[in-house]
């Protein structure tokens, strides 16, 4: 205990936040929730700092606090979702907008507030595939300890022992959940996108064209970009569409409202993304969605549409309104 009962103890605590947040986010699927999950955890830590015996380490000790938390949230038996993980897709001929409460959607996150910076390329790499919106959406489907035992292991490349415990079982217990957690995984079969952070050269000239391309809606230059059942998707609604046909037929119809609209690059959950702002009628262009862009294969082959700005705009420090 005499190791961290010292006037530094907050610094040090802040040391493992960014990491700590990444965790919860993994096994919450929300930016905001992983956030609260975390500061719940810095408070836990506080409070019981006297039970600290010095046995692990701080890390190791955070790490316990915070599944706890986790484990706690998710007792209610909520996951957080995709709208393609809640239905068929919807011909664009039946498309009907119905939204669904906010505790229902996996939430997007700002890769600095998840990714803490490492030295090494294979790790980043690691860890960018890790906070996919797809990926993240697959672990939702665990149950909540084999989602700890596969973010620890797999993830973060906790030992076994380590593990075992931090969650108070066996080694046995512990491999037993990450098979089980990898055959649901594995069903769930999270579709791999091209690592984008940074971008290659590729990458970059297909982001401008299609960013030429939607400011400008010209749909036969995005019909060229998209994947021929790229997805299309815009929570809290749980409207979404497969295939680019259905995708162009929606932003001539109901989606025409984005006609004239401005993109400004930012990036999340390790994928590009863009600020999309939509024309204001008292000028200039006003919030409308946070846009992630999903690449294979040199092609778009996912772009998800979150609306609510007032949530998302903040919290990745984006301009309020950008002028005419």
């Amino acid at each position: 205990m005499a190791d961290v009962a010292v006037p530094d103890l907050d610094s040090r605590l802040e040391e493992y936040r960014t990491e700590l947040t990444g965790y919860c986010y993994r096994m919450l699927g929300s930016a905001f929730e992983a956030e609260d999950a975390v500061q719940d955890t810095m408070v836990r830590a506080w409070r019981s700092l006297d039970r600290f015996e010095g046995r692990s380490s701080l890390r190791s000790w955070l790490y316990r606090i915070a599944t706890n938390v986790c484990l706690d949230a998710l007792s209610a038996g909520n996951r957080r979702a995709r709208p393609m993980d809640l239905s068929a897709p919807t011909p664009v001929a039946q498309a009907q907008l119905t939204t669904r409460p906010e505790v229902t959607w996996l939430e997007p996150v700002p890769d600095g507030r998840v990714l803490p910076s490492v030295a090494d390329p294979a790790e980043t790499a690691v860890a960018r595939e890790s906070v996919r919106l797809a990926f993240v959406a697959a672990l939702q489907h665990l149950p909540p300890k084999q989602r700890a035992v596969l973010i620890l292991r797999e993830v973060l490349a906790w030992r076994a022992s380590e593990v075992a415990e931090l969650l108070d079982t066996t080694v046995a217990s512990v491999n037993s959940a990450l098979q089980r957690a990898r055959a649901t995984l594995a069903e769930q079969d999270p579709a791999k996108t091209d690592a984008a952070d940074p971008l290659d050269e590729e990458q970059r000239k297909l982001l401008e064209r299609y960013v030429a391309a939607f400011e400008g809606y010209d749909m036969a230059a995005l019909t060229a970009l998209l994947h021929e059942d790229a997805t299309l998707s815009m929570p809290p609604y749980d409207l979404w569409l497969r295939g680019h046909e259905d995708i162009v037929g929606w932003l001539l119809g109901v989606g025409s409202v984005c006609r004239g609209s401005r993109l400004v690059a930012t990036v999340a959950n390790g994928t590009p993304a863009f600020a999309h702002y939509h024309p204001d009628p008292a000028g200039g262009f006003a919030p409308w969605a946070l846009m992630t862009i999903e690449i294979t294969a040199g092609k778009v082959c996912g772009i998800t549409s979150f609306l609510d700005v007032k949530r998302w705009f903040p919290l990745f420090g984006l301009p309020e309104r950008l002028e005419g």
